[in-house]
């Protein structure tokens, strides 16, 4: 049974708004999933001066992620743009302070899945996303990715991926997420959900 505060972290950066978009989209899924909550938290951006400090509180969108947020976590969606194929610096700048979580195995058989957003189709999703994989597999979660029951995987002209949701935004960052990725997101939204509930069980089952 899960715990009533048992919750899926949506840990995501967002410049232009298209990741946070598609974060709300996977936490629409998790909560269409009967006992689950998702939490929304994002990361600063990363600044090229040594002494630059954001408020500790953003004006708008979601609050900035903790370690606490992490630890805590049942379960786990990580968003980020594209950047060179890669994941943007402010989200593996969070992730590089996560040692003292390894340490302490904080995240070992929990669940996780990652998501993106390119400007082109061609963008680099997929290394993306495979690049987000490797810090969770160093901290023992177990990866999800999407599987091809869900059919729009098939039939999409734009974002989708097996290794997780994705958006192509356009060259001007500005392209709204379409009917197929805002599927994919939702069901990949419901799908770490339910991997959550189950591994969660398994895990207590585990310290009984």
């Amino acid at each position: 049974m899960t715990d009533a505060t048992s919750y899926v972290l949506i840990l995501f950066y967002s410049r232009h708004g298209a990741t946070a978009e598609m974060a709300r989209q996977i936490a629409a899924g998790v909560e269409s999933v009967a006992g689950m909550t998702a939490k929304l938290r994002t990361v600063p951006a990363v600044s090229p001066t040594c002494e630059a400090v954001d408020e500790e509180i953003p004006a708008e969108g979601a609050v900035y992620a903790t370690l606490d947020d992490l630890r805590q976590c049942s379960g786990l969606a990580l968003g980020s743009p594209t950047r060179f194929g890669n994941m943007a610096a402010p989200l593996k700048y969070f992730l590089d302070t996560t040692s003292s979580l390894w340490m302490n195995g904080a995240l070992i058989d929990k669940p996780a899945c990652a998501f993106t957003s390119t400007s082109s189709l061609h963008g680099g999703q997929e290394s993306t996303l495979l690049s987000m994989l490797l810090p969770l597999l160093h901290h023992g979660m177990v990866y999800a990715g999407l599987p091809y029951s869900e059919i729009r995987l098939i039939s999409t002209q734009s974002g989708g991926t097996p290794y997780g949701a994705s958006h192509v935004a356009g060259a001007r960052s500005d392209k709204q997420l379409d009917e197929d990725e805002r599927a994919l997101a939702y069901a990949q939204g419901r799908r770490i959900a339910r991997l959550t509930q189950a591994l969660e069980a398994m895990r207590q089952e585990t310290t009984v």
